[in-house]
């Protein structure tokens, strides 16, 4: 999963933290000089995470898991399996 701080990453260089993972929860080190809202950290996000999730490798992977579940195995068993 592509984290707030991933998507942050790619709108601006400006120094930050985030605590708890909660966009409330951010303090800009220099200032929020690029104006950056919770909405362009959301969009941000949700497109990082489709291009991840295009990737061969993942793709592969929730086939993988898709398969795993039509055979009858529960979502537990298959996070044991592989982890996702």
């Amino acid at each position: 999963m592509i984290s707030y701080a991933q998507s942050i990453q790619e709108l601006t260089n400006t120094s930050f933290t985030i605590y708890d993972n909660d966009l409330d929860n951010i303090v800009w080190h220099d200032g929020n000089t690029d104006n950056i809202t919770k909405e362009q950290i959301l969009s941000k996000q949700t497109e990082l995470q489709t291009v991840e999730d295009a990737k061969p490798h993942n793709v592969k992977k929730a086939s993988g898991k898709q398969k795993l579940l039509d055979l009858g195995l529960s979502e537990e068993e298959v996070k044991a399996l592989i982890g996702v």
